[in-house]
């Protein structure tokens, strides 16, 4: 997949799911767009997912994957499964965890749980960054695993995700020589995908609020292939990208994107709906002054189908916005 998006100028939309529900949105999503596309879990959706009384984000995560697997079992595309966003502090209980996981599958001729995982040890100075990515590269690549990593601190914050509203300038942007830093220290390792910062925000901004520099991509690739040749070329991923504009989307994809990381505007998407169920239903979704209501007006099966189709739409147009719309690969 990532070959393929390098070498056809587009991107997969990477979803950030929480349940089933979710799941099903991106999946008919990309299915109705002939695109192959990219799943993913957060620490706090597995958590989310494990339910009230468990908390284990890692638990959770596999629950959503298995599932996942099955309801992927439906459709054409071929869908792969990420993690998102995990800090130094939780690789130990939570990717070493998941990549255990996919271990135990493949010993039982089971293909892999997950594709891919995300490591963000972006908080801390590059060359521990490196340091902790290289060691769970290694574990990645045992079971053909691509680890994402990232250098350079993506602003805001998205279900705990490093960055902050106070974050430094300077830090919204990986330098040239940072990108060259990243390719020495995990090359020879094994394949990995890099979300380089070019003043990526997570979260939903007015427009003008955020300012990206996508030749900050270019520049860094450009260093990184004049120095180790065309084939150094890094599978470059694009985070806090709700709200930005089509044009600078589009022009990402020229330096090497292959990946852009959607939640924001997904979330908004799906919950748009249910809002306006309830303000127009108000009195059949709550028994008031002692009526009883109307049991369609409260069913969640109707007001979360509802979500549900508006959630795929907007997935649908990340894809046309990515350009993979009608490029599945699956054979």
């Amino acid at each position: 997949m990532l070959d393929s998006a390098q070498e056809g100028g587009y991107a997969y939309p990477a979803i950030n799911c929480t349940s089933i529900i979710t799941l099903n949105a991106a999946m008919k999503a990309f299915a109705d767009q002939k695109s192959d596309g990219i799943i993913q879990f957060s620490t706090g959706a597995g958590q989310f997912a494990s339910g009230l009384n468990n908390k284990d984000m890692a638990y959770g995560c596999i629950v959503l994957a298995e599932a996942a697997h099955m309801l992927a079992e439906q459709y054409d595309v071929l869908i792969g499964l990420n993690t998102d966003h995990c800090p130094p502090d939780k690789a130990d209980s939570f990717l070493k965890v998941l990549i255990e996981a996919t271990a135990k599958r493949r010993a039982k001729g089971q293909n892999n749980l997950f594709q891919n995982h995300m490591l963000d040890a972006s908080n801390l100075p590059l060359e521990e960054n490196m340091a902790l990515s290289a060691e769970l590269l290694k574990l990645c690549v045992e079971n053909e695993i691509v680890l994402e990593v990232e250098a350079g601190v993506v602003g805001g914050e998205e279900d705990g995700a490093a960055g902050s509203e106070d974050t430094p300038e300077e830090k919204l942007y990986t330098t040239p020589e940072d990108m060259v830093s990243v390719h020495e220290a995990l090359s020879s390792i094994g394949r990995f995908t890099f979300a380089a910062t070019f003043g990526n925000v997570h979260g939903h901004y007015k427009p003008g609020a955020v300012k990206l520099r996508p030749e900050i991509l270019k520049q860094g690739q450009a260093a990184v292939m004049e120095k180790y040749g065309a084939e150094s070329e890094f599978d470059l991923v694009f985070h806090g990208g709700s709200g930005s504009d089509l044009d600078q989307i589009r022009e990402t994809l020229g330096y090497g994107v292959v990946k852009m990381n959607v939640d924001t505007d997904t979330q908004y998407a799906f919950t748009r709906p249910i809002v306006d169920h309830m303000f127009k239903n108000y009195d059949g979704a709550l028994m008031i002054d002692g009526e009883l209501g109307n049991k369609k007006m409260y069913d969640p099966r109707g007001y979360l189908k509802k979500a549900e189709e508006s959630m795929a739409a907007r997935i649908a147009r990340a894809c046309d916005d990515l350009l993979s719309s009608g490029k599945s690969i699956y054979a």
